[in-house]
């Protein structure tokens, strides 16, 4: 499943961020939720319970992606605070490519247009792999994270 943040506007107040006469498109991509955990072998053992199982990562290197049908979460220990929600532009719930796709960094623009702030950006010059960040009225971060 792939969001556009014009559908996500329509049905979700987010303060006073936004005009009530804007109206604009954004492909996100791919939607997962990040979670920060404790010990990635006990979570994983929890969510393969729920009827998750590993799709993608590294338990080497602390982190795991799980996937219940289209439903992803991200497994991450030590490796940030807090839990966040994660969009990958130019991928589909199963990572694979989506073409055409729109770039982070105009997505960025876009967003900056509305008003919204960041924290982290993406280089406005380059290509290719990047990642921006902000975090919502009530403090949940949200990361735009570009692979390719």
């Amino acid at each position: 499943m792939v969001y556009n943040l014009a559908f996500l506007y329509q049905t979700v107040s987010i303060g006073n961020c936004f005009s009530t006469s804007m109206e604009f498109s954004v492909q996100l991509g791919a939607f997962s939720v990040s979670l920060s955990v404790k010990s990635l072998k006990d979570s994983k053992l929890f969510y393969e319970k729920l009827g998750f199982s590993a799709f993608g990562g590294d338990e080497t290197q602390n982190w795991l992606i799980m996937k219940n049908g289209e439903h992803l979460i991200g497994l991450f220990e030590g490796m940030f605070e807090g839990n966040m929600l994660t969009f990958n532009p130019g991928w589909d719930q199963d990572a694979a490519e989506v073409n055409p796709f729109e770039d982070v960094r105009v997505i960025q623009s876009k967003l900056k247009e509305a008003g919204l702030t960041f924290t982290a950006e993406a280089e406005e010059q380059s290509s290719g792999p990047a990642s921006i960040m902000l975090t919502d009225p009530d403090g949940n971060h949200i990361l735009i994270d570009q692979h390719r």
